[in-house]
């Protein structure tokens, strides 16, 4: 795991309350494709499902997602913790009921014919992972569907992740446990292969860091260096025809619950 030299200025604890997280976090949907070829993806999942009538998005953020999700279903239920998320989310989607309550608190009112979690996992302790998913299947309506979004571990962005802090996320063993626990589901993983993009290295950089704050940095003594991630992106991202590109491969896991007709 790399770390910082007494001389080098650590990288940022990005608060998703702050303005520089939402400076940052703007820039990089603007330089990605993760919204138009997840939803996309997600188009072809909610055309699939035999009922829209609730959806369910846990973790809802800024509601650019919930608002594509919501335009398919009868009514939206979103859950979103974070009081500067919710006032965005409330924009987004003014006809959802929004829960303000962490998920291991929240209490949906009825089941969804889609519950979406999305790029959730990083904020929840590994361990509580199938208690988290579990519930989350508990609150999806027999035959309907429950979809978990995270970084695929191989991807550059995780594999940046991984040598600065020593995170590593990924769904595979999750799925294989909620498999063996409830066998009368239907499973499916996939991979979406994203990109970030920019013509400039300060940019990149802002990006990369925002990409480690996956893990809790606050807890790294010492935070890896602001000098070191530069020279990372320099050295793995440049193309050779100018500019920068950084993959963040997703992955999917698609959980159909049994029953329902």
């Amino acid at each position: 795991m790399e770390t910082s030299t007494k001389d080098a200025d650590p990288v940022r604890v990005l608060d998703v309350a702050s303005a520089e997280y939402r400076r940052v976090f703007e820039l990089f949907l603007a330089g990605t494709d993760e919204k138009p070829v997840t939803h996309a993806r997600l188009g072809e999942v909610v055309a699939a499902l035999p009922h829209r009538r609730v959806l369910l998005d846990l973790g809802a953020g800024d509601g650019r997602t919930t608002a594509y999700l919501g335009r398919s279903f009868e009514r939206t239920i979103a859950v979103e913790p974070s009081a500067a998320m919710r006032e965005k989310l409330r924009a987004a989607c003014p006809d959802a009921l929004i829960l303000p309550e962490p998920l291991d608190l929240a209490h949906p009112p009825e089941r969804a014919d889609l519950a979406h979690l999305s790029h959730v996992l990083y904020y929840v302790p590994e361990a509580d992972w199938l208690g988290t998913v579990t519930r989350a299947l508990e609150w999806t309506a027999p035959g309907g569907t429950l979809l978990v979004v995270l970084q695929n571990p191989e991807s550059p962005c995780m594999r940046m992740a991984t040598h600065f802090t020593g995170v590593r996320y990924d769904l595979g063993p999750l799925a294989d446990r909620l498999r063996e626990r409830h066998p009368e589901h239907g499973y499916a993983l996939e991979t979406l292969d994203l990109h970030y993009r920019t013509p400039r290295l300060a940019e990149a950089v802002d990006v990369a860091e925002f990409m480690v704050n996956v893990a809790d940095l606050a807890a790294l003594d010492p935070r890896p260096s602001r000098t070191a991630l530069t020279a990372y992106v320099q050295e793995h991202f440049a193309l050779s025809a100018g500019g920068y590109a950084i993959g963040h491969t997703q992955d999917m896991l698609t959980v159909r619950r049994a029953g329902g007709s």
